[in-house]
């Protein structure tokens, strides 16, 4: 038996699977490591850490499996993006590394607004001008910490530092490259203009790969730190978001997924950007480096509902906890005794303000349309709901795009995707079918193990998600409340737009009595 070992180097913690070649079930095991906060906006991590997650996940997982190390066919990555670390000419880490949450260059992002201008950045990176990107964390950097910026000799994301460790290859790939914001997505290359323009040396910018591309090989030291045989293949892999869609099986032109977790984002695969006029979707690029896929993110998707739970069901979640049962299993029960439209509630889901499609960080949550008959259950219904309505103004958005396929099922990935109740309100609210696949939470590992499989030869390309990953249940919407949804879908957007003077001044009031 064959196997492509695959790491997921998340927020919390680095999970390590194990697919075998073959389709058999995979096999985790999950490392946390802690984050620091120093100061106000700073979030920072020690990549010490990761790499001694990478080396105990590794083993726990042979341990679990027992499977022989010899027979591991490569090794693939993927992770969270957006960060930004230094490192010495060694290749080791000047300083913690910030980060994706990290935000202390907020006035660094106001400077590239003035230097480059937000269409320009847009339409060059793919990407709205934002303090989570590596460009204006470099430039603080710069500014706050110049010893170990001078000293720099690359800069790197999460996965890369892992296989500079593996390999001693300084290396990062184009879907890691495209979301810290540091790649020209028109031509697949770094974005050197951009970076001149904001004082950016090229030459601390790792070597550029496809993210199939194999990047070398285990070392005789890395060997004995991680315990693997020495000579294992290691895979450029991808970022987080692009290995979700390769594991949602989102490979050809036109087709499209959704995530469904804490967060939620919906993406569609094409062969070119899309560049949205209102900037409100952004563009990730494919493992496939011959398709793009444009994307559009919410803040809070399933934080919604656990929001809820937590605030106006907690009695009931305790109880169920105490009886061994499923706190969400009651809600959708109480969904139910609703009707499609919650009576005429509707949620707004903006509890942490909201990227796409508003990227308003003012926007706050509302329920609209209580009345003394109003239950609980419209409630419950008009939440998930709601986080339906905002990701089907994202739908649309894409939908729109020039020669854009409008496609005709979707794919449901994320913890979310569990819930039967929520899945048929997703259908209804789009009125489109929807595909549910067996690994739902796995998909984004998944998708760095099929990265990893392509790279070294052991798959022909990336249709071999259909059969790792195959459909188990499809959703069908219901047509006769079609025409409901679509008058509420009206409302709901007039609502936020009505809101948005309130939500100005609701920040300005926060701030002056924080």
């Amino acid at each position: 038996m064959k196997y492509i070992l695959a790491h997921d180097l998340g927020t919390s913690g680095n999970k390590a699977t194990l697919f075998p070649l073959d389709g058999s079930p995979a096999t985790s095991s999950l490392f946390e490591y802690p984050t620091n906060y120093p100061f106000t906006n700073a979030v920072e991590q020690d990549p010490n850490d990761w790499w001694k997650a990478v080396c105990v996940s590794s083993q726990r997982l042979l341990e679990k499996t027992g499977a022989n190390p010899n027979d591991i066919a490569g090794m693939s990555f993927t992770g969270q993006g957006m960060a930004c670390l230094m490192v010495d000419r060694d290749g080791n880490p000047l300083e913690n590394a910030m980060i994706w949450a990290d935000s202390r260059s907020i006035k660094e992002e106001a400077e590239i607004e003035r230097r480059i201008g937000k269409e320009k950045f847009y339409r060059t990176t793919g990407h709205r001008i934002s303090a989570s990107y590596a460009p204006p964390k470099l430039m603080w950097a710069k500014e706050n910490n110049g010893d170990a910026f001078r000293k720099t000799y690359k800069i790197l994301q999460p996965k890369d530092y892992i296989i500079l460790k593996l390999t001693g290859n300084f290396v990062s790939e184009y879907s890691d490259a495209n979301m810290a914001g540091l790649l020209d997505i028109n031509n697949l290359k770094w974005a050197v203009d951009i970076l001149k323009e904001l004082g950016i040396p090229e030459g601390i910018l790792p070597d550029l790969y496809p993210s199939t591309a194999q990047v070398g090989k285990i070392t005789e030291k890395a060997s004995r730190e991680i315990g693997l045989p020495q000579g294992i293949p290691v895979i450029a892999g991808g970022g987080d978001g692009s290995c979700s869609t390769a594991g949602a099986g989102v490979y050809e032109e036109g087709s499209a997924y959704a995530a469904l977790g804490s967060s939620s984002w919906i993406c569609m695969a094409t062969k070119e950007p899309f560049f949205d006029p209102q900037m409100r979707t952004f563009n990730l690029v494919h493992l496939d480096s011959k398709l793009i896929t444009p994307c559009g993110t919410m803040q809070a998707a399933g934080f919604s509902y656990n929001w809820y739970r937590g605030t106006f069901f907690k009695k009931e979640a305790e109880e169920a906890k105490e009886k061994n049962q499923n706190p969400y299993e009651i809600m959708d029960k109480g969904v139910l005794e609703s009707v499609p439209g919650a009576g005429g509630l509707f949620y707004l889901p903006y509890l942490l303000g909201e990227r796409s499609p508003w990227w308003n960080l003012d926007a706050r949550g509302a329920i609209i349309g209580l009345s003394m008959t109003s239950k609980k259950e419209d409630v419950s219904r008009a939440i998930l709901e709601g986080v339906a309505m905002n990701l089907k103004i994202i739908l649309d958005i894409l939908e729109t795009q020039e020669n854009a396929a409008n496609p005709e099922k979707i794919t449901m990935i994320g913890g979310g995707a569990k819930g039967k109740v929520w899945l048929q309100i997703f259908s209804d609210v789009w009125q489109k079918k929807l595909d549910v696949p067996h690994y739902t939470d796995d998909a984004t590992s998944l998708g760095a193990a099929i990265c990893g499989g392509v790279g070294v030869g052991a798959f022909k390309d990336f249709s071999e998600a259909m059969r790792l990953n195959p459909v188990r249940e499809v959703i069908i919407p219901n047509k006769e409340f079609a025409p409901r949804y679509k008058e509420l879908y009206s409302i709901f957007t007039d609502a936020y737009s009505s809101l948005t003077g309130v939500y100005k001044r609701l920040a300005a009031y926060r701030m002056e009595n924080a």
